[in-house]
């Protein structure tokens, strides 16, 4: 037997908070216990190794057989509500990341639900139709963007368009790394991993270019239906393979020469389905055949096609600088990424202390860097690149976001007691405040709920917050928010509280100390604050400052 691999990790919080001590159990098909592992400090267990079949049956297209071997995994917790993930296959050589994402328990709850994902083979396995319905050219939906960018995260519906089902929002790698792990074999050749990972990054960003579902009033970009788009298993597990193709190609796209909108790029499993667009066992074919990507893409797409590259990615706090950072570079990108590592570190202590000067990359910030490549699944080079990048400025928004939100319950002086007003679409208030902030700490823990502002406007935002959360419950899911729900809202919030683990306060000390940066257009100290993990008052009380008012070319000392 061919041997693959299998690594849990068990995070919450958009991976804001890793959970250490989570109990988790291997088994096989039978239900027999194979290992049994506990998560470290960075909600990781070991990798174990798990007997699969040879990778040549899952790289041919006529073997009548199952090319790979599936496991079982279970996973508990006290505070938490445990975790069961079927059918997992395991490839030849492959090692597979599966997230565990654990709900905590409501405050006084006594009886656990099980959260129960069955993931099965991939899409190119199954029998039935595989070419996805919509438009056939670009430019055909009720509206198209200006420019394309990559939507962070982008909302992903589990179910048909008009399915009462879930929402979920995921960032935009790690959407395109689930669908090609739900879609194709690890195992293909390169090139064809490649192929299809294109048209599957350019399949996505079309739906969001022209806005093909939120057109027509949907609260999403895209559904999990292979009848409609592409096959995404929230919770899944992702494939090293993957997971290093689409890091590196991510923000690029197909479309025609001489045109913005990325191309529509229809495909179909080749086998069981065959389409006017691209065939996924055809590419492999095609790759062993020595077809690079993009003659891959051009033998199924017109022969005007190339890859593009797209820069825009909503909700950043700043951009990728487009030069790599490594040992010997200095200026303010890395002083960027020292702040974002420093504050991240709260959270995961595992990430050694940064002693270098603010602003000079040096031995310790490619130390931290290392390790904090190895806990996300990058390429432990120590070397900033566009996914280092990319997830650094994640994980920081995720932890900061967490803290911003602490701080308000505190300021807004959230008690046991919930209120007694009765609120629906239309009303305002501080009662509506409460309700949004209570919802927005739910939704970072609870995977379905949409984030909304805090704005005191029951608007249709919240509305949808609020249906979401009473279908997740179990109650009437109409958007009114009467006792039953403020019941389950509070006891909820307070399960959270009770049972998520705080972030280190106090982990080693950096000395990085404070440092110069002269202001810019457009800045403020808000967004200053947010940029160097620091607070607006920090700023203000260290350059005596009296005010919030800044000007072009003033230099500012920010905290370290």
């Amino acid at each position: 037997m061919a041997i693959g691999y299998l690594t849990m990790q068990a995070r919450t919080a958009h991976e804001a908070l890793p959970l250490q001590g989570v109990r988790v159990s291997v088994l096989d098909d039978e239900q027999n216990r194979i290992y049994e592992l506990v998560t470290d400090e960075n909600g990781e267990t070991r990798r174990v190794a798990l007997e699969t079949m040879d990778k040549r049956y899952s790289q041919d297209e006529n073997f009548a057989g199952t090319p790979f071997v599936t496991y079982n995994v279970y996973a508990q917790a006290d505070g938490f509500e445990p975790v069961s993930v079927t059918s997992i296959p395991i490839f030849d050589g492959e090692s597979a990341h599966l997230p565990l994402v654990l709900v905590p328990m409501q405050g006084m709850q006594r009886e656990q639900v099980q959260t129960e994902i069955m993931v099965g083979a991939p899409a190119v396995s199954m029998e039935g139709a595989r070419e996805p319905e919509g438009p056939v050219e670009n430019g055909e939906a009720g509206q198209v963007l200006r420019q394309v960018a990559i939507p962070n995260p982008i909302t992903v519906h589990l179910g048909t368009p008009n399915a009462s089902a879930s929402n979920v929002q995921v960032s935009f790698p790690d959407y395109v790394k689930n669908v090609a792990s739900s879609e194709i074999y690890p195992t293909w050749p390169e090139s064809a991993l490649r192929a299809n990972i294109y048209a599957i990054i350019t399949f996505a960003l079309n739906r969001v270019f022209t806005e093909w579902y939120r057109a027509q009033g949907y609260p999403f970009d895209i559904t999990n239906s292979t009848a409609y788009d592409q096959y995404f298993i929230y919770g899944r597990p992702i494939y090293d393979s993957i997971n290093r193709i689409v890091d590196q190609i991510f923000n690029e796209y197909v479309r025609r020469q001489g045109q913005e909108a990325p191309y529509f790029t229809s495909y179909c499993n080749g086998s069981t389905s065959t389409c006017r667009g691209l065939s996924q066992w055809g590419t492999v074919t095609l790759a062993n055949q020595g077809y690079t990507p993009i003659q891959i893409l051009r033998y199924y797409y017109p022969n005007d096609i190339e890859i593009a590259q797209t820069n825009i990615i909503t909700n950043m706090l700043t951009s990728y600088p487009g030069t790599l950072l490594r040992v010997g570079s200095t200026g303010l990108d890395v002083q960027t990424i020292q702040n974002y590592l420093r504050r991240i570190r709260q959270n995961y202590p595992a990430i050694p202390a940064i002693t270098d000067a603010a602003g000079t990359f040096g031995d310790s910030t490619r130390a931290a860097v290392v390790k904090f490549q190895n806990i996300f699944g990058l390429t432990p080079d120590g070397i900033v690149g566009k996914a280092t990048w990319y997830k650094l400025s994640s994980l920081y928004t995720a932890v900061t976001r967490l803290a911003e939100l602490n701080s308000e319950g505190t300021n807004l002086g959230i008690g046991t007691v919930p209120p007694a007003a009765l609120l629906r679409e239309g009303s305002r208030g501080q009662d509506v405040i409460t309700l949004q902030y209570l919802l927005s700490v739910i939704s970072e823990y609870y995977p379905g709920i949409p984030s909304l502002a805090q704005d005191g406007i029951f608007g249709p935002g919240t509305k949808e917050a609020v249906t979401a959360f009473q279908r997740r419950m179990g109650l009437v899911a109409d958007g009114i928010v009467g006792p039953a729900t403020w019941d389950a809202l509070y006891r909820t919030y307070q399960g959270i509280g009770e049972n998520v683990p705080s972030p280190n306060p106090d982990p080693a000390p950096d000395a990085g100390g404070s440092f110069l940066y002269t202001v810019r257009s457009g800045d403020t100290l808000w967004l200053l604050s947010r940029r160097f993990g620091t607070t607006v008052d920090a700023i203000k009380r260290l350059n005596g400052l009296t005010s919030d008012n800044l000007q072009i070319g003033q230099v500012l000392r920010i905290p370290g």
